[in-house]
């Protein structure tokens, strides 16, 4: 299993606490994905930035099965569950 460095969302402090509370208002929980990238912000803003414009907005450039074949792959490269 892959040992990924994680911020834990209760003990954040600073902007991160800030980033957090708006991830939760925004979706209603933390992804686990801005957990990671909360670790390193010089690297977690412009690969957040990319996640949201190939995810998250309206007209995604990927179809929703392309979506989750990228999830796929990466759930198995970071040696995530089954």
């Amino acid at each position: 299993m892959a040992m990924i460095t994680t911020v834990d969302p209760r003990k954040a402090r600073g902007i991160r606490k800030l980033l957090f509370w708006r991830a939760k208002r925004t979706y209603g929980t933390v992804p686990g994905i801005f957990r990671i990238l909360a670790v390193d912000l010089r690297v977690g803003r412009p690969a957040g930035a990319l996640y949201e414009y190939l995810h998250l907005r309206g007209k995604s450039p990927l179809s929703r099965l392309q979506r989750e074949m990228l999830a796929t792959v990466v759930n198995g490269k970071v040696g995530g569950a089954p």
